[in-house]
């Protein structure tokens, strides 16, 4: 068995964040087991389900990972993860097994995996399942809630993310105003903002109130904000923003701050 951890790194790593010092000992020569072709040590410890590159970057600073039997503390050392002995801690690194999870985002919570802050981030939603590391794929800001998905597959989270894949994502929004017909052909023009031009595949109203109202709203891509930034330029506030969906993956009844694994049926119908 490979080496690996939960979502946190070994409590070693987490009371050292720094390298250590030079002792002055000779080291290994950066080139050991190096591989042009491959990736750099840091992305195949990430690709290979043990930690995040930031968290990569510790392990090789801190002496703990070797190449061939050799320490190695260049993180963009080139390696074929699939041929190369990677080995952290005396241990080999394997793959781990795929995981493909959902999670209902609670507001409040970063995507970020370590928070300078000290924030509660998403990763508190997975304290309970036993799982090698996961990254989400894409973000939804601290303010936003909804559909998350998190996995160790790297192929397939850039599928869902390339632009080119066209998937897409469905926000229901609350604003606080009520939409007539002159605000909804405003809002689908779209907008120019710091340079970046903003549009939506389509925007329609769920429901009105007294004073506010529920927008659907889908994206081809999500770029920063994407949805915040296109209805402040119209004048348009934002009081909560939910993602419901992204492509087939649908949030349904999942509680808040909940997390399930994918069904085989739902990866088999993104991937066919």
């Amino acid at each position: 068995m490979g080496w690996r951890e939960r979502p946190d790194l070994p409590e070693r790593s987490r009371k050292t964040m720094t390298p250590r010092p030079n002792t002055g000992r000779p080291r290994p020569s950066p080139s050991a087991g190096a591989n042009p072709s491959g990736v750099s040590l840091c992305r195949a410890l990430s690709k290979l389900g043990l930690c995040s590159r930031k968290q990569a970057e510790i392990l090789v600073a801190e002496g703990r990972v070797r190449v061939a039997g050799k320490i190695v503390r260049n993180g963009s050392l080139r390696v074929d993860p699939g041929r190369d002995r990677i080995e952290v801690d005396g241990s080999r690194v394997v793959a781990q097994r795929k995981v493909y999870l959902m999670i209902n985002k609670p507001r409040g919570l970063v995507t970020t995996r370590d928070d300078p802050q000290d924030r509660g981030t998403v990763y508190d939603c997975l304290a309970e399942l036993d799982l090698p590391f996961v990254s989400p794929v894409g973000r939804l800001d601290k303010a936003s809630e909804g559909l998350l998905l998190m996995t160790n597959d790297t192929r397939f989270a850039q599928r869902l993310l390339d632009p080119a894949s066209h998937v897409a994502k469905v926000y229901h929004v609350q604003i606080g105003a009520l939409p007539d017909a002159a605000m909804l052909t405003r809002l689908r023009a779209g907008a120019t903002v710091d340079g970046e031009d903003l549009t939506a595949r389509s925007i329609g109203i769920l429901r009105s109130g007294t004073s506010t109202a529920w927008l659907e709203i889908t994206l081809d891509e999500g770029r920063n904000r994407h949805i915040r930034r296109l209805l402040a330029a119209h004048g348009v506030d934002v009081l909560r923003l939910v993602r419901v969906a992204i492509g087939r993956f649908q949030l349904g009844d999942l509680a808040k701050g909940k997390a399930r694994h994918l069904t085989k049926e739902e990866l088999a119908l993104f991937q066919g």
